[in-house]
């Protein structure tokens, strides 16, 4: 259909973010049509180089904006502001097919003046947008970004030499920084890249020939107190980086870097330091984290685009898979083995699936032929053992490091697990991920990355009720894991290992 639409969005930074799965479902409709957005002149370059758009034109004021709406040849008018603004500009705009998003003001007025909940609140802003299209004979569905409908950078590109990519958050969120690190390597060719992390997780980045330096940050030891955390930005500063790269959303990181002397420091909107910043990308709940980390990119190479392979990223040294392998064949575990990984712990307690269904799952995979291996942290020992000794898997927990399931890893046909940080470390090596997601969801955007992976999840309207989960459920029932019966999976899990297994 050759449409030519005028998109109307003249709000802050994360609604114009929000707008982009609205573009790609026009284009995919109606793929002859002509796309145009206004936009405040602050929040335009979100939106160029989005491939989606055609034209990106700037609000200065009403009378203008009625003047571009009136001669713009305009056959639609999608107003995704819903304010007085934008009706004078529909109403006043001669263009015939007009369609409005609900913005339910009112709904979140009387939610926030006397908590009273209403269904509207409860359909995230993207989807609102989206059932705007509906007037027009339009039914989509699915609501995420993609890393592309980003956009370019008002400040993009940088001739850095001495570069830092400070994450020193969990396990999880430190794994899916490591693309990001292989992405600034190659985006700044000739540039030295060091990595500032938590001395429990630098084994995490032995291997990558594309990082250069790993420097520690004691923050919960040395580098906690005042005077350890100031030696700490004096032993950066004379480092003497040019650019620092910020995933890790504190206020302590930006200030680090700050203190540092670092003349640009890249990261997220959304960051507690943000104010520290020279540059800001935009943080959306609408992307996996590990796109969202790689959107940083976006101020330093504007034509960087992902490669096909993103998602395997994870890389073990020979020496430390032949140790594995020593270790796997003592066990009674052969080369070519069907072997299974099962990580049935996770920092919270409401993020573990229940052990008796843990046990039972074991149980079939070994009637099944496979061997199922046992994993985790120290925490995560008496767990492991009564499982183990109920269902007769073999039980690694507190005896691998991290240097350990970098080489376990690619020797598994699946790994079965909560939401945790080894969840990272299967898919990032290329192995089939089955995930069990309870208190937190796919759009938190931890969900295992890339092809061949799988989550089970409930769907219950009390999801997510946390970021990262809490130790007791808060509505005393528990059912997002309790849903999630040992027969559903299983079959998924079954499944998978035959499609792994037709696919050997």
């Amino acid at each position: 259909m050759d449409a030519n639409i005028l998109v109307v969005r003249l709000s802050s930074l994360g609604d114009v973010v929000l707008t982009a799965p609205v573009y790609r479902h026009l284009k995919a409709s109606w793929p002859g049509c002509r796309i145009t957005v206004l936009v405040k002149p602050a929040y335009a370059p979100v939106l160029r180089g989005n491939p989606n758009i055609d034209a990106v034109e700037t609000f200065s004021c009403l009378p203008k904006a009625v003047a571009l709406a009136r001669s713009g040849g305009f056959t639609h008018l999608l107003d995704l502001h819903g304010t007085l603004r934008s009706l004078l500009i529909r109403r006043l705009s001669g263009v015939k097919n007009i369609s409005t998003y609900r913005k339910d003001a009112l709904a979140r007025r009387f939610f926030v003046a006397f908590g009273l909940r209403s269904p509207a609140l409860e359909r995230h802003t993207v989807q609102r947008y989206l059932d705007a299209l509906i007037p027009w004979g339009l039914r989509p569905e699915g609501g995420e970004l993609a890393l592309g409908e980003l956009g370019a950078h008002p400040a993009a590109g940088i001739a850095a030499r001495n570069v830092l990519l400070i994450q020193t958050a969990f396990l999880g969120d430190t794994a899916l920084t490591l693309p990001l690190s292989r992405e600034l390597k190659s985006a700044l060719p000739g540039s030295r890249l060091t990595v500032l992390t938590l001395p429990q997780l630098a084994p995490l980045f032995s291997g990558s020939s594309w990082i250069d330096a790993v420097l520690v940050d004691d923050k919960r030891g040395i580098h906690g107190r005042l005077l350890g955390f100031w030696e700490l930005a004096q032993r950066l500063a004379r480092e003497r980086f040019d650019l620092a790269v910020i995933p890790h959303r504190s206020l302590r990181s930006a200030l680090l870097a700050y203190l540092a002397g670092i003349p640009r420091r890249v990261g997220f909107s959304s960051s507690a330091g943000r104010w520290l910043l020279t540059d800001r990308v935009p943080f959306t709940w609408l992307m996996h984290d590990l796109e969202r980390n790689l959107s940083l990119l976006k101020p330093l190479a504007p034509r960087w685009r992902p490669r096909p392979d993103e998602s395997r990223y994870l890389v073990a040294s020979t020496a430390q898979r032949a140790a594995v392998e020593r270790r796997l064949e003592a066990a009674g575990i052969k080369a070519g083995a069907r072997l299974v990984g099962v990580h049935p712990g996770a920092a919270w307690g409401t993020k573990r699936w229940l052990p008796e269904r843990f046990c039972e799952l074991c149980r079939r995979l070994r009637a099944a032929q496979a061997q199922v291996l046992l994993i985790g942290g120290a925490d995560d020992r008496a767990l492991c053992a009564r499982i183990a000794k109920d269902s007769g898997a073999l039980d690694w927990s507190g005896r691998t490091t991290i240097e350990d399931l970098k080489a376990l890893m690619p020797r598994l046909r699946l790994f079965i697990t909560n939401d945790s940080g080894p969840m990272h470390l299967a898919a990032g090596s290329g192995t089939p991920t089955l995930a069990l997601f309870g208190p937190t969801t796919r759009e938190l955007g931890f969900f295992p990355y890339g092809p061949g992976h799988r989550v089970l999840e409930a769907d219950l309207s009390c999801r997510p009720c946390g970021l990262h989960g809490s130790n007791r459920c808060p509505h005393g029932h528990f059912l997002c894991m309790r849903l999630l019966s040992t027969e559903l999976v299983w079959q998924a899990a079954r499944e998978m290992l035959e499609k792994k297994t037709a696919a050997a």
